[in-house]
């Protein structure tokens, strides 16, 4: 019997939708049709391959009204904030801008004896296995420079978003791109593995868990296969004591909240000056108790559901046990809060790092927020975690940001903003976040490799 993917919608538990996966023989046909392709995609102009992808962008523009609802259906992010395509375009068209330099030959010497170069060169077939929470700004990030270096890329997108995928191939499709030279392909995590252990990829991109990443590693163990990987976080922000508190809390209870508090640098703790501490804490739940949690569909709606109800139970589960060791729950039950995908938000003081909420990914709608005496017990909690994503200081002393952020184990320190990804920057992270780098110039070294000239003159 064939097996198939089902996307259950975070809505009303319906099957939104559901498509079979390809057997281990199916995959490997269409990997090798892409690795035929893909020489005479490298051979194309880069000029020709920026354009192409542009323009595959641009047919996702043109599909927005029809993708804002089904990402809804898909994951329950609201239609009011009117989906991705804004972070999706920025990112590709910086990608697109950067090209040619980042890509440019490294000219060491060109004399009577020798021209001495080194060139940037594809590794060959991508892999980019991409996540439900924002899933077409997550693809886009490897999918967009992977195509303008030259590469060909097989895109296996979550299940939680299954029709992601299929949209971004037919719009790159019917912008120019050839169908072998950037596909869509269903697979579940044991063909995937044994793909990977197989070599059947030059390089591997995931986003999501730590287990996920771990499973990556383990499958291309011993095969030399490149990986970046972008697994969990716990992101944490520090308002020190000559903070603007009203923009602190509008922006740190924001990148807690927003997307029902799943985004990848989501704010999951904040640290607080203690002079400080309760303005921002009485600020925080003004902000909070204002949200409308419900049916995403709706326009009124601000929260959505979480993604999936197993999600949902997590967070309550962490809640639940802080509250039981003595944290302090700030937000009452919200009543459209149905005990599944619909989960109310919260804040949470009295907490502390011996409490999973304040240690273990949680993933949605909830923060837990200290006081701090000072710079050296921010930096000592902020950096008492096994995830290193983002930072966010808030304070209106550039030096004393710098000099914080130089002692955080992150991989992107903000100063007085939050949960952004700026494509000009490398997105990376350390500890158990993960390893590599995506977009920048860095992002294009990772999805290429060099390749050295040293020519002779007769």
């Amino acid at each position: 019997m064939t097996k198939t993917l089902k996307c259950v919608s975070p809505i009303d538990g319906s099957v939104y939708a559901e498509r079979p996966v390809l057997s281990r023989d199916e995959a490997v046909a269409a990997i090798e049709r892409a690795r035929k392709a893909q020489a005479d995609w490298a051979a194309r102009p880069l000029a020709e391959r920026i354009r192409l992808v542009e323009a595959g962008v641009a047919a996702i523009g043109a599909m927005n009204d029809e993708i804002v609802p089904e990402l809804a259906w898909q994951m329950g992010r609201p239609v009011r904030y009117g989906g991705e395509f804004g972070g999706f375009e920025e990112r590709a068209l910086h990608m697109a801008s950067i090209a040619e330099n980042a890509l440019a030959d490294i000219e060491v010497s060109d004399d009577t004896a020798f021209r001495r170069y080194i060139r940037r060169v594809p590794h060959g077939v991508v892999l980019v296995v991409a996540p439900w929470n924002y899933p077409y700004m997550t693809a886009i990030n490897t999918v967009a420079p992977a195509l303008i270096a030259g590469n060909a890329v097989i895109l296996k997108h979550a299940t939680q978003t299954l029709l992601v995928g299929e949209r971004m191939a037919r719009a790159f499709h019917e912008a120019g791109v050839p169908e072998d030279v950037f596909g869509c392909v269903f697979l579940d995590h044991d063909t995937t593995s044994a793909l990977i252990a197989a070599k059947s990829f030059d390089f591997v991109n995931f986003t999501g868990s730590v287990g996920g990443g771990i499973a990556m590693e383990r499958a291309a163990a011993g095969t030399f296969t490149g990986l970046g990987l972008e697994l969990g976080g716990k992101d944490p922000g520090y308002v020190m004591d000559d903070a603007d508190v009203d923009a602190a809390v509008d922006t740190l209870i924001d990148g807690a909240m927003f997307n029902s508090g799943q985004c990848c640098c989501g704010i999951e703790r904040i640290y607080v000056a203690e002079s400080l501490f309760d303005a921002f804490v009485e600020k925080a739940v003004d902000i909070v108790n204002g949200y409308i949690l419900g049916n995403p569909l709706d326009e009124a709606t601000t929260l959505g559901p979480m993604a999936h109800i197993r999600f949902a139970e997590e967070v309550r589960a962490q809640t639940a046990e802080a509250v039981a060791a003595g944290a302090i729950a700030h937000i009452p039950t919200f009543a459209a809060d149905d005990g599944g995908a619909h989960l109310s938000p919260q804040i949470l003081t009295n907490v502390t790092h011996d409490m999973r909420v304040m240690r273990d990914e949680s993933f949605g709608p909830v923060v837990g927020i200290m006081p701090v005496k000072d710079d050296a017990e921010a930096i000592a909690l902020m950096n008492d975690s096994h995830f290193g994503l983002t930072a966010s200081l808030w304070t209106r002393d550039i030096d004393r940001a710098a000099r914080i952020g130089d002692a955080v184990e992150t991989g992107t320190v903000f100063m007085n903003r939050a949960d952004y990804l700026d494509p000009a920057l490398c997105w990376t992270g350390c500890k158990q976040t993960g390893r590599g780098g995506g977009l920048s110039v860095i992002g294009y070294h990772n999805l290429t490799r060099p390749k050295s000239y040293h020519l002779k003159k007769a």
